[in-house]
């Protein structure tokens, strides 16, 4: 797998379509767009193939930033992802925000549906879940939170959800966060966050190059 891989293994894959929403739960409605905005700290990742594991365990730690776009309608996504002693950058990732339908994320160059975000019982989580359907249908989600530590109440909820996809718990990796390779502070105080050192990646996140791992399913 090379850098471009590990660089948008956050990058958010090929996602649930609409109504296909597992275990009961129901996308956040457009009214809850600001309460997105600000950084989100990676907090664990679950993944149905052993390669994608393997490679959500390179990853140290990693985060997001949301910003509003020009658009008023969207939100650029920013990510950050440490791997190794680089941090790697993407933000070609937006949330559209459509009135009574949800928040989507999407790639700003295709326009392809990216990540659909879930509801939780705290406003401190940010759930997204995804389904990649290429030779076989790949499962998982990611798990970010406004503070690296959570409650175990907060972690069981992230594991029944994993659980709802078919996901078991040794399927799921929860990030060390041992380095500060992707500096979060530099990032919440520039309105164009480059965290140093930075490795850019402009890779497009398409299916089968995105999410916890670029190697073929």
């Amino acid at each position: 797998m090379g850098p471009a891989g590990l660089a948008v293994a956050l990058g958010l894959a090929a996602l649930l379509p609409a109504g296909a929403v597992p275990c009961g739960a129901q996308r956040p409605d457009s009214s809850s767009a600001a309460k997105l905005l600000g950084t989100w700290l990676y907090v664990a990742g679950a993944a149905q193939f052993p390669q994608h594991q393997v490679e959500m365990l390179l990853i140290d730690h990693a985060f997001l930033r949301l910003e509003p776009a020009a658009g008023g309608q969207e939100l650029l996504i920013s990510h950050y992802v440490a791997v190794g002693d680089q941090c790697f950058t993407n933000n070609l990732t937006y949330l559209e925000v459509t009135a009574g339908n949800g928040t989507l994320v999407k790639h700003a160059k295709t326009q392809q549906t990216e990540g659909m975000l879930m509801n939780t019982s705290s406003e401190n989580l940010l759930l997204v879940q995804y389904q990649m359907q290429r030779e076989r249908t790949y499962l998982g989600q990611y798990l970010y939170a406004r503070n690296r530590s959570i409650s175990t109440a907060e972690r069981e909820e992230f594991e029944q959800h994993a659980a709802g996809l078919g996901l078991r718990a040794e399927q799921i990796v929860y990030a060390p966060w041992k380095t500060e390779v992707c500096q979060v502070k530099a990032a919440e105080g520039s309105e164009s966050p480059h965290p140093e050192p930075v490795a850019a990646v402009t890779a497009s996140p398409a299916p089968g190059t995105a999410g916890p791992g670029s190697a073929g399913n």
